[in-house]
């Protein structure tokens, strides 16, 4: 007959062994949720102490935008020009957005529906900026272009073909070539860490838009000159 005595005692060892392994996994599990515990706080403190960009930083929501700009780390003063600048940028977007749109629908040169294009998502991406900017440093921006750019936006909406093309190619070419030569004057100048991130961007857009523009082959030289002249004009 089989010996159920020396049976029960391998059952036993058998069983034994089981809950140990089962203990060993249940005991390495535990430690790993520790460890991650431990962890979690010191990243999120990390974070935190890192703000995004165009985002409120910690402890500045629902205080006003001047005292805001004055604890931007490392932010600096705002002058006239900073302030100048910001209001151009903003214009340049309410009238360029238009212009923009209606290359897709005026123009007859597949380079200029092109360069519309750019303008389309460079100057949507910079007024999205600028607004952002202009609430941190406490700076007011108007809700519409100037009666110049207004006017150069009836005139774009009332050609239609070559005419369109030509006329948007050195209206455009020429507002870009004298804003290109103020966002280098703030570039160099400025002391306020914003403005500075702000103007790099806008610098890298409206040269682009520039390259578009010329790729076109409707500038004129003497839209170059004209704009040469106003942002170099002769000594007296």
């Amino acid at each position: 007959m089989p010996d159920h005595r020396g049976m029960t005692a391998q059952v036993r060892a058998r069983t034994m062994l089981v809950v140990v392994a089962t203990l060993a996994v249940v005991g390495a599990g535990s430690v790993m949720v520790l460890r991650a515990s431990a962890d979690q706080p010191a990243q999120a403190q990390t974070q935190a102490q890192v703000p995004a960009y165009g985002h409120a930083m910690p402890g500045m929501a629902g205080r006003p935008a001047a005292e805001v700009a004055g604890n931007v780390a490392g932010a600096g003063p705002v002058t006239e020009l900073d302030k100048t600048f910001l209001v151009k940028v903003r214009q340049a977007g309410l009238w360029e957005i238009p212009a923009g749109n209606l290359a897709q629908t005026h123009a007859s040169s597949e380079q200029v529906k092109r360069a519309g294009l750019h303008l389309l998502d460079g100057h949507s991406h910079l007024d999205q900026l600028v607004r952002e900017d202009a609430r941190i440093l406490g700076v007011t921006l108007p809700d519409q272009a100037t009666a110049e750019q207004q006017g150069w936006v009836r005139q774009l909406t009332a050609a239609q073909g070559l005419e369109f093309d030509k006329l948007f190619a050195n209206l455009l070419r020429a507002s870009h070539g004298k804003i290109f030569a103020t966002i280098a004057e703030v570039r160099a100048g400025t002391q306020n860490d914003v403005i500075r991130r702000h103007a790099t961007q806008a610098n890298q857009t409206v040269l682009d838009h520039m390259t578009v523009l010329e790729d076109t082959g409707l500038v004129d030289a003497d839209t170059i000159a004209d704009v040469a002249a106003a942002v170099n004009p002769p000594a007296k």
